[in-house]
């Protein structure tokens, strides 16, 4: 479904579409017309659960199956979709055509909205065209920063991860590091190779990048051991999810290797390494945020016509430092899976 513009005049700025955006799901969107459906009145919710017509919305996602940052994410959408009365059908598969192949099966099912991520977006162009042809509002989420608007998605919630990347970096300048190696998991995926770009941009130090197949932990962390023992100059590792960074600090300690350990996202057992020492810092994107800001901006356009963003700026959950400074705050959320 094509996005129709708004006149200028009509817009909202971005901060006031993320506040008006906020303020609907904090008020549960309650109404005095209270039986009315919400596409007569605009009502939405009562006690905090909408009591809008039931609908479906898929959820598509690149991710590798066991990891916890996806598992994250679904709990996002999740309390959305409690919250708006909502059936949420999730998928997810790391190969490209498998993953069209479940947007397909969304448009097949005639749900109400998807919401995909676009980790490789020339893959998902055409099965994007095809649900906006059937009608289907799609937003983006997570991957897909430079292609959302070009592919017609309503909204996008994530980070900039070039911007992320350069964030990163630029904080390891002040940790006294000269030689980072950035792990990247999954070959081209765009949103890890835009991390370590960004990481290199900044750092001024030199950066070499790693590949290794995140599907294969042992695998992971033998390839890290390897190279920390063969390059003693390495004295940091980057590492671009928590499970990662977790191995690659065991790698570390087996190769008798000095290098220290910071990474991109949060999971309890990284949140405990902080607090302990054994990790630096993590990049938090807020991954509950971007899967429960994901559903409800299809709920709110679904009974309300609004557009997360406008339609014209992504609405962006990230980056932000968690490190011993702010680790205590983070970590009772750490603990429920929530962050």
């Amino acid at each position: 479904m094509k996005r129709t513009p708004l006149p200028r005049s009509r817009r909202i700025a971005p901060a006031v579409a993320v506040a008006a955006a906020a303020a609907l799901t904090l008020a549960g969107c309650s109404s005095g017309s209270g039986g009315k459906k919400a596409e007569e009145s605009g009502a939405a919710a009562s006690a905090g659960k909408a009591n809008t017509p039931r609908m479906t919305i898929a959820m598509v996602t690149h991710a590798p199956s066991g990891d916890t940052f996806w598992d994250t994410i679904r709990k996002g959408a999740e309390a959305a979709a409690a919250k708006d009365n909502v059936k949420l059908i999730y998928s997810n598969d790391e190969t490209a055509g498998d993953q069209a192949n479940l947007v397909q099966n969304a448009i097949d099912q005639k749900v109400d909205g998807i919401a995909v991520t676009l980790a490789k977006p020339d893959a998902m162009k055409a099965v994007v065209a095809k649900a906006e042809k059937a009608g289907i509002p799609v937003v983006g989420f997570n991957a897909g920063l430079s292609d959302w608007k070009k592919q017609g998605l309503m909204s996008f919630f994530g980070q900039d991860e070039s911007v992320s990347g350069q964030a990163l970096g630029t904080k390891l300048n002040t940790t006294g590091a000269k030689h980072t190696l950035c792990v990247i998991q999954a070959q081209g995926d765009i949103n890890l190779e835009e991390r370590c770009a960004g990481v290199k941009k900044t750092f001024s130090g030199k950066t070499d990048i790693l590949y290794v197949n995140g599907t294969d932990m042992p695998s992971v962390k033998s390839t890290i051991t390897a190279k920390l023992t063969q390059d003693k100059s390495i004295d940091e590792v980057v590492t671009l999810g928590a499970p990662f960074a977790l191995t690659a600090a065991q790698s570390a300690s087996e190769a008798g290797s000095k290098a220290k350990v910071a990474t991109f996202d949060l999971n309890k057992d990284l949140i405990s390494a902080i607090e302990k020492g054994s990790i630096q810092f993590a990049v938090d994107q807020q991954p509950y945020l971007q899967g429960y800001l994901a559903v409800d901006s299809l709920w709110l356009y679904k009974t309300n016509g609004n557009y997360s963003g406008g339609g014209e700026q992504p609405i962006l959950t990230g980056p932000a430092f968690v490190d011993k400074s702010n680790v205590d705050a983070v970590a009772k959320f750490a603990a429920k899976g929530t962050r």
